[in-house]
């Protein structure tokens, strides 16, 4: 896992939230999610996701074997913000991938 990059997303949706960017934000922080799904993916290769960090949320959220809270972070950041007022959307996407990637981590670090 390049911890790094992962590291350096977070950064820049942190920077990108400061500046009001909200939506540079979000990206960022998803990017990061994906970056950490890559590498918990190759620690699982029974697992066939494919996809961009919109498709590696959707499975996230979706999977019943991942905690709840991390499912519901994923769903925050898949939300669109068209769909902001009447679907779970997060105001903070820093926090909501840093829970993700955290959970990631861990359980990528878990099985090596």
């Amino acid at each position: 896992m390049n911890r790094a990059l992962i590291e350096q997303e977070l950064a820049a949706a942190e920077a990108a939230s400061k500046d009001g960017n909200e939506g540079k934000a979000r990206v960022c922080a998803r990017r990061a999610v994906a970056l950490a799904t890559g590498a918990w993916l190759t620690r699982h290769s029974e697992l066939t996701w494919r996809g961009d960090a919109m498709e590696h949320l959707r499975r996230i959220q979706q999977e019943a074997s991942f905690p709840l809270p991390i499912r519901q972070a994923a769903e925050r950041l898949t939300t669109t913000v068209s769909r902001r007022e009447v679907d779970p959307f997060t105001t903070d996407p820093v926090a909501d991938a840093r829970v993700i990637v955290e959970y990631l981590t861990a359980n990528t670090e878990e099985k090596t």
